[in-house]
């Protein structure tokens, strides 16, 4: 398989790696010529493109790699550049703006729940994407037979892909990655105000600090965008977290002890679950959905699946021989997940078979 991948940063430069790994060809291109030739130094990419466009000569899919406000341009000019079989897809950590952007049926959003604070090909790594969640936003047009190739190989880079529509992706990257930046840059500006105020007697920094405040100020221009295109539901999650503070400091005002000690203990509970939540362990169960060939079905399965918190290992398409028709055969994960897939299935009128 041809890979083409348009800014081959860290992103871009682990998913060529991982690509030629695996035996695929991979073209890269960058607007930065030093970092171009940097990637085809490291074995991420074969091949040095001069353009998008040459880039994207024979590709089956298409990485888009760049900041958020950067990728409506970069994806517009992909999907004017592709062929017109080649899945093309994003790296954004939002979705929203680029799922409205386009409603070609090759593009299927995406967003690789992986990284660093650092940046740039040089911090590229083959196993950056190890069982790692990466996101699929298809859109209602989205191509069925280029969503599985995607699928496919997002699991063959070592990625565990999850279907989500792009309206809820947002919101949850919105509490669990962006408000946690923002709280990162409060945390150091209110410390480093409070250590000012003892002139000289400055403290070493604690390690409760440290850690809490690990991404403050990471890749201002990067973040920027980030914040600014999830600004209207991030400054929700900051309203709502900011009432929740209100509340606390009520209780100690309030000298209520047991509230406090008990509002602890449920932190800690909920760190708890949601730190051991792992939708791939358990066994993998095969099953048969019966569907009309028509734009749009693989998605709608995936999101139902995505909802309702059953992870897709992987799937197939098989269309029947008149065309009108065909099955998705899905594997997925986990104890009870086939019993929930089909319930989740069943209600948007697809036959469900389960096959073992």
């Amino acid at each position: 398989m041809r890979i083409a991948v348009l800014g081959v940063g860290l992103i871009g430069g682990s998913v060529g790696l991982a690509a030629r790994e695996r035996a695929h060809e991979v073209a890269g291109w960058d607007l930065d010529a030093a970092t171009l030739d940097a990637a085809r130094e490291r074995g991420a990419i074969e091949l040095a493109a001069g353009s998008p466009v040459e880039a994207l000569e024979g590709a089956a899919v298409c990485f888009a790699c760049a900041p958020v406000g950067a990728l409506p341009g970069l994806v517009a000019e992909a999907l004017a550049a592709a062929p017109a079989d080649c899945a093309v897809t994003d790296v954004g950590s939002t979705k929203r703006s680029i799922a409205t952007a386009t409603t070609d049926e090759r593009f299927i959003g995406g967003h690789p729940v992986a990284g660093s604070e650092a940046s740039g090909i040089a911090h590229a790594r083959a196993d950056l994407f190890q069982d790692a969640t990466w996101y699929l936003t298809p859109g209602e047009r989205s191509s069925g037979v280029l969503y599985e190739r995607l699928h496919s190989l997002l699991v063959s880079l070592g990625a565990r892909p999850a279907a989500i529509d792009a309206q809820t992706h947002d919101r949850l990257m919105a509490v669990t990655s962006h408000l946690p930046h923002v709280l990162a840059n409060v945390l150091v500006d209110q410390a480093g105000a409070r250590l000012r105020e003892h002139g000289a007697a400055v403290p070493r920094l604690g390690p409760s600090l440290r850690d809490a405040t690990r991404v403050a100020g990471a890749n201002p221009a990067i973040w920027r965008d980030i914040f600014m295109s999830n600004a209207e539901t991030l400054a929700s999650e900051i309203r709502e977290l900011s009432r929740d503070l209100a509340e606390v400091a009520d209780r100690l005002e309030g000298g209520e002890g047991e509230r406090v000690e008990s509002w602890h203990l449920h932190a800690r509970d909920e760190r708890r679950r949601l730190l051991e939540a792992d939708l791939a362990g358990g066994p993998v169960h095969e099953l048969r959905v019966s569907v009309p060939n028509r734009p749009g079905i693989v998605a709608q399965v995936a999101l139902a699946l995505g909802r309702g918190g059953v992870n897709i290992a992987d799937m197939a398409l098989a269309p029947a021989p008149d065309n009108r028709s065909g099955s998705i055969t899905l594997w997925v994960a986990g104890d009870g997940a086939a019993e929930r897939a089909a319930a989740l299935i069943e209600p948007l009128g697809f036959p469900v078979e389960h096959a073992g």
